[in-house]
């Protein structure tokens, strides 16, 4: 199974994900969080990396971010609103929020101008964004406008190969190296928050689409490579090594633990009453006195996307295909009324049969970003499969409710656009 951050590949099997790619089910992490988001509840939300330590940080209220970026391609749609809801609702749990408008990616990829990249990234992007519930204090930025990313991008550079790009992401020899660069952006971004001007290493979670996981993981990779230590639990004891360390480092670091020791040429092992957590943290402290980064691998959370409304995946070629957030109200009410369901051939049919709600463009409008009350939506449901639910019963709803939406938001934008000096966006004047 390949996975393309760029390509138009529609993920018909999620469960590989979680074979092929060690993805974990989000389902356990329901339980733990304390106010879980609607996307969460209803299995949008499908899968994590490392997730367990963002509802950790939740529960006891300490330090967390969360980030994110989008490509100023195009116009943004309802799967570009479904990451900055999730960005959002961890801001809102308590997390330092960070929103990269990726114009590296979207030149050296899509080949967008500089220009229109910077005016779809404020008129279509960071509008919406604060629209939606974005506040204040959290970091929105141009990657090409931040010195600490072109940094940071520098930096990761040194540790990272053409070879093991070509592998995660399938590149062949005559990528650009622009192309190259904007990948190592991405890292950057991902790593941002960590850094010691924005509090130092902290639980970090990279809200995205399934498509998006080789960011993921290079980036989590990378976090590892960037470590000058690494700490590991043995058995009856924590053993710490040095990246290019000398003993002189190690015997430092010793005296920073009250537990009984023993040090060697490379390595330190603790014995005593230390957890695994303590001792990181410790170290980590000591890695950054050191001029280190004591990054921690970012999480992830992926969600499913959306049917496209004329079937398959929503495509920015096909304009019928998706809703965008700017488009006039009565234009998203048409593609609904036209778009492809999962109903039968004929209402007596539907009525013997049921409908199909997991092939249906419109339930996916009702489930990912219409209905907010659960128990609503779970009705639709059953009175579709038990075919007492007709697709235009279905379509009037829902191109109601995104006429609703759509001329709410859109008056919003304009309050938005009120207020974006609040905002102190990274790049724009």
């Amino acid at each position: 199974m390949k996975i393309d951050p760029w390509g138009s590949v529609r993920i018909e099997d999620y469960s590989k994900l979680f074979d092929e790619f060690g993805i974990a089910r989000f389902e356990g992490m329901l339980r733990k969080l304390p106010d879980a988001h609607r996307l969460m509840r209803r299995k949008v939300i499908f899968g994590h990396r490392g997730y367990e330590m963002i509802v950790d940080a939740i529960v006891r209220g300490e330090p967390f971010a969360v980030m994110s970026g989008f490509m100023p391609s195009g116009k943004v749609h309802l799967g570009g609103k479904m990451v900055m809801e999730e960005i959002i609702y961890h801001q809102q749990m308590g997390g330092d929020a960070f929103v990269a408008i990726a114009d590296m990616e979207a030149h050296s990829v899509r080949g967008i101008s500089w220009r229109d990249c910077e005016r779809l990234g404020v008129e279509e992007y960071i509008l919406s964004l604060i629209a939606l519930g974005f506040k204040p204090e959290g970091h929105i930025y141009f990657q090409s406008k931040s010195r600490t990313i072109q940094d940071l991008l520098f930096e990761l550079g040194c540790g990272v190969n053409f070879t093991e790009l070509s592998a995660i992401y399938g590149l062949k020899s005559d990528t650009k190296i622009s192309h190259l660069t904007s990948v190592l952006a991405q890292s950057a971004d991902i790593l941002q928050p960590q850094l010691e001007e924005f509090g130092g290493p902290k639980p970090t979670v990279i809200p995205v689409g399934a498509d998006q996981d080789p960011h993921i993981r290079l980036a989590r990779d990378v976090a590892n490579r960037m470590r000058m230590f690494f700490v590991e639990a043995r058995e009856g004891y924590i053993s710490i090594r040095g990246k290019d360390i000398d003993k002189k480092m190690l015997e430092k670091l010793e005296q920073m633990f009250d537990c009984k020791s023993k040090l060697y040429e490379a390595h330190l092992d603790l014995y005593g009453d230390y957890t695994l957590d303590e001792v990181d943290r410790i170290v980590r402290e000591f890695e950054i006195k050191l001029g280190g980064y004591g990054f921690i691998p970012p999480a992830s959370t992926y969600h499913r996307f959306m049917s496209g409304l004329t079937g398959g995946k929503m495509s920015s070629s096909i304009p019928e295909s998706f809703i965008a957030l700017t488009e006039p109200p009565e234009s998203a009410a048409r593609k609904v009324m036209r778009a492809k369901t999962g109903g039968r051939v004929t209402l007596k049919e539907q009525q013997e049969l049921g409908g199909i709600p997991e092939d249906c463009s419109v339930y996916d409008l009702l489930l990912f970003h219409l209905v907010e009350d659960d128990h609503e939506v779970e009705e639709i449901y059953r009175e579709c499969v038990n075919g007492k639910r007709s697709c235009g019963t279905c379509k009037k709803l829902a191109a109601e409710l995104i006429t609703g939406f759509l001329k709410d938001h859109q008056d919003r934008r304009e309050d938005a656009r009120l207020r974006l000096k609040e905002y102190e966006v990274v790049g724009v004047i």
